[in-house]
């Protein structure tokens, strides 16, 4: 079982910068990837980043390429989302996931707000 904690949500206006945490416990040793999810009102989670816990290998979402950074600290088992030049349509909530050897876990979320 792993349980996720993310942090550092909150409010920010257009162009303003945020980092996310996700801290992991419990078999943290059985995850291969972690990654951050978001939800805006009225739509479908959609992927943001997403990082091999080992060797690093990351992916984006098209929409937040060269704004965001997704990073790990493996002797933390914590995982960053840095997102600069926040703009409105970011508002939503962002989950943490991570991936294990046999099972997804998930986050509570966190609230992003980005007003214009």
């Amino acid at each position: 079982q792993v349980h996720l904690v993310e942090s550092g949500g909150g409010s920010v206006q257009a162009g303003g910068s945020l980092r996310l945490s996700c801290a992991a416990s419990g078999s943290s040793f059985s995850i291969r990837a972690m990654g951050w999810y978001r939800r805006a009102p009225g739509k479908q989670r959609e992927l943001v980043a997403t990082i091999i816990t080992s060797g690093g290998s990351t992916n984006y979402a098209d929409s937040v390429k060269g704004r965001f950074a997704i990073s790990r600290d493996n002797a933390k088992n914590t995982v960053y989302l840095q997102m600069n030049s926040l703009k409105p349509e970011d508002t939503a909530v962002y989950y943490c996931n991570a991936e294990g050897t046999r099972y997804g876990y998930w986050g509570q979320g966190t609230q992003v707000t980005v007003s214009s």
